[in-house]
């Protein structure tokens, strides 16, 4: 098995798997603009409605995240647009982004006389970054360089049977190898947190994990009840489940079987290698963009209903619980782990197959959702942070 992949060395020292140029607006005002610049040129966009708040933590979050988006190591190169008097800082957000050491420039709308000029002006600029970043060259890069996000979405009463287990096998087999793997959705935690506790490396990870997951579990009680009472989707219910605790027990064999080495905030970045989890919501995609912010390059996403969502930045693998929903969706589906409730297959077998997947990936193969052009974007904009984590 291939445990090395051509990867992108950025000056900061990060390893990417793709090679992107980032247009970034800062506010709702500016995102039209920046999709205009991006439009038929080789670069992603992540427009979004936020940017203009009276609330300074919402602020502060939206500029952090931003920020650790344009330092991703997928990314080569950023172009932030400003309208111009908007309460998220260009300034801050640029500045924050250089200190990664990539090329990074700012626009604003209002001093460069309106959209079209804008546009014009972004283009010549995205346009010469493509020329810079067309010529650099991927080096050879092991295991140990990779961050793995894994996430769940759309899941059903097979999802903990089959594809989240297969994926902590994967995700075993890559920290053996020494890389990384991030690890979140904190409310789909509740009524597990005991199994990972006794997992942490020592006290104070497992007091920042019991207090997180603890946190998580109080905002659910101040939640007017959910018409079901158990606080998880309509789909996950139609699909067979029946608890959060129940999903939680099938959400946490993602995260394999290896030592819990670190908590950290929402859009950190790890650490330590090995098993890290991440405070995040349960909103897939804010949490997907969470994980990718704080240094994964690809994401191995779990569904058992059938989620088509993607990354703008990284790589989305989609692993299915069944193969009825994989041969459903089968424009969406990278993996069928359906083959483990059939008896085709054990977790094991699943599990290496997913890790090959991985490799490949970060070597440059394209996913569903690359082909397809799934680039949906999310902000979590209070993200919580744990106590004494990531400030």
């Amino acid at each position: 098995m291939t445990t090395t992949f051509p990867g992108y060395r950025r000056p900061d020292g990060q390893v990417g798997v793709r090679n992107h140029i980032l247009v970034i607006p800062t506010a709702i005002c500016s995102s039209r603009t920046a999709e205009a610049i991006a439009e038929g040129l080789p670069a992603v966009v992540i427009p979004h409605e936020h940017g203009c708040h009276f609330d300074s933590r919402a602020n502060e979050n939206l500029e952090r995240l931003l920020i650790r988006l344009g330092r991703s190591p997928n990314v080569a190169a950023a172009l932030v647009v400003s309208l111009g008097c908007e309460s998220a800082s260009m300034e801050r957000i640029t500045a924050g982004i250089a200190e990664s050491g990539k090329p990074v420039e700012g626009l604003r709308i209002q001093e460069v006389g309106g959209t079209i000029r804008t546009i014009t002006r972004g283009r010549e600029i995205v346009e010469r970054f493509a020329r810079d970043t067309a010529a650099l060259k991927p080096e050879p890069c092991g295991a140990e360089e990779l961050i793995l996000a894994v996430e769940c979405g759309g899941s059903d009463a097979f999802s903990g049977l089959s594809a989240n287990p297969a994926v902590g096998a994967a995700v075993d087999l890559l920290i053996d190898d020494g890389g990384t793997v991030i690890f979140s959705e904190t409310g789909e935690m509740v009524g597990a947190e005991h199994l990972l506790a006794r997992r942490a490396v020592d006290e104070e990870t497992r007091r920042r994990l019991l207090h997180i997951v603890g946190r998580a579990e109080g905002g659910f009680r101040n939640i007017e009840a959910h018409s079901g009472g158990v606080y998880i989707a309509v789909g996950n219910l139609a699909g067979g489940l029946t608890t959060i605790e129940e999903k939680s027990l099938g959400c946490i064999h993602k995260g394999g079987t290896r030592p819990l080495v670190e908590v950290i905030g929402y859009t950190d970045r790890p650490t330590r290698r090995g098993l890290v989890i991440m405070d995040s919501t349960g909103h897939d995609v804010a949490s997907v963009i969470g994980k990718v912010a704080g240094g994964a390059q690809v994401v191995c996403f779990t569904t058992g209903r059938g989620t088509p969502t993607g990354c703008p930045i990284a790589p989305v693998i989609k692993v299915c619980s069944n193969s009825d929903t994989s041969r459903h969706m089968a424009d969406n589906v990278d993996v069928d782990a359906g083959t483990i409730l059939t008896g085709e297959e054990s977790i094991a077998q699943v599990g290496r197959r997913i890790y090959e997947v991985v490799m490949a990936v970060a070597a440059g193969e394209r996913t569903k959702t690359e082909i397809l052009g799934h680039r949906e974007f999310a902000v979590a904009s209070r993200a919580p942070i744990p106590e004494g984590v990531g400030r």
